[in-house]
């Protein structure tokens, strides 16, 4: 594995690993008035680690095909 490709994992699983502390860290009962707030914040956070996932597929299968070519092209 290249290093760029750790890198750009670690940073991926760094961000879904906030974005998850984030959306647990909530009152354990939250008051009926912040239901939907805490609904909307939620469907946030689910979109962001969405992003976050697609980011860290989209860095792996890069890193993948850089590593591919350079197995492929001699004197790299």
């Amino acid at each position: 594995m290249t290093s760029t490709f750790v890198r750009s994992l670690l940073v991926a699983g760094a961000a879904v690993g906030a974005l998850s502390v984030a959306a647990c860290s909530k009152p354990a009962a939250p008051a009926a008035d912040n239901v939907a707030a805490d609904a909307s914040a939620a469907n946030n956070s689910a979109s962001t680690a969405m992003e976050a996932s697609n980011t860290a597929s989209t860095a792996a299968t890069d890193a993948s095909n850089s590593a591919s070519n350079a197995a492929t092209t001699p004197g790299q």
